[in-house]
């Protein structure tokens, strides 16, 4: 898959925009190759925080009761854009 773009929805009244980019820059740096596209963009409802690509949701916070790990995120994402992919330190593939 090339020219995918994931979006990262924050709530911005809890201040969440770093978080955001902090996670953006992971995903971009990690799938440079795969010329992975980032779209951060503030929620309409309060406490959300979600990643998706496309329609999937890969990852709200609701219902997994806690933020995600860059770690999660970038397995999360590989599986759907890169399965063979190495993560080096991150995979967690043994």
């Amino acid at each position: 898959m090339s020219n995918t773009t994931l979006t990262i929805e924050y709530c911005p009244k809890c201040g969440w925009l770093f978080r955001a980019t902090w996670m953006a820059q992971e995903l971009l740096t990690t799938f440079s190759e795969e010329r992975l596209g980032v779209l951060i963009r503030p929620a309409e409802l309060a406490g959300r925080f979600s990643v998706t690509l496309g329609e999937e949701v890969l990852w709200d916070r609701k219902r997994e009761g806690r933020f995600p790990e860059p770690k999660e995120i970038k397995q999360l994402v590989r599986d759907k854009v890169a399965p063979s992919k190495s993560l080096g330190h991150s995979d967690r593939r043994h």
